[in-house]
């Protein structure tokens, strides 16, 4: 049975790609300070703090992963004017993701098998931006980098592409326009997500790529009317 890491595993989309992965027949383990509903053992970890990641992989005790999916971070993307923007908060945000990417590939790198792969989770806001989220920008735009970085500096024994979501829902208090607006027709689910994710994990002549699963949103051209 092939074994997976994901972060972030009790949010919206990590709780989707361990169903998902779990229903392929994968053995999950969820790294992440809340446990989750789902099939995937828990294993609760500060991904921003180095001692707890250290401590999350002598807790799951592999020998061996296949496939490291670093997803968590903090959700929400907007931290108000820069102005008013501690240190301390861009830390959060930026440590959550990257810092924690940067730790869970640390650790993870030795455990991986050859021709295992790293799937981590950026964004469609590191390429387009709305007012006050600068934190969660530029922590999603550095994951794409470092995922080039990576996919060079560890293949061939490693695969490492990027996923870049658009929006992602389930479905709950959206309206006909927020569908219409997507060149697909609709809003985001996490399966799509999950979908990407599976792809990627035996895409064999894929690395150092980001996929923008986005509906087309960072395609379609928008003017003022």
């Amino acid at each position: 049975m092939r074994k997976a890491i994901v972060t972030g595993g009790s949010g919206l989309i990590g709780a989707g790609l361990c169903a998902a992965l779990s229903e392929k027949g994968w053995d999950v383990a969820s790294f992440d300070l809340k446990p989750g509903d789902g099939p995937a053992r828990h294993v609760e970890c500060d991904l921003a703090d180095e001692a707890s990641v250290a401590a999350a992989f002598e807790t799951l005790d592999w020998a061996e992963i296949d496939l490291l999916v670093n997803n968590g971070g903090v959700a929400d993307p907007v931290t108000g004017p820069l102005a008013d923007l501690s240190l301390a908060d861009w830390r959060k945000v930026v440590d959550s993701h990257l810092t924690g990417a940067f730790l869970m590939c640390r650790a993870a790198i030795p455990r991986l098998k050859y021709g295992g792969a790293i799937v981590n989770m950026a964004s469609t806001r590191a390429f387009m931006s709305e007012p006050e989220t600068e934190a969660y920008a530029a922590s999603k735009g550095a994951l794409i980098a470092l995922t080039h970085a990576l996919a060079i500096s560890l293949g061939p024994r490693i695969r490492v592409n990027a996923i870049a979501p658009g929006w992602i829902s389930n479905g709950e208090d959206l309206r006909p326009v927020d569908h219409r607006q997507h060149p697909v027709g609709r809003v985001g689910r996490p399966d799509d997500i999950a979908e990407a994710v599976l792809y990627l994990a035996d895409a064999g002549f894929m690395t150092g790529q980001v996929l923008s699963v986005d509906g087309g949103m960072t395609r379609k051209m928008i003017y003022a009317e």
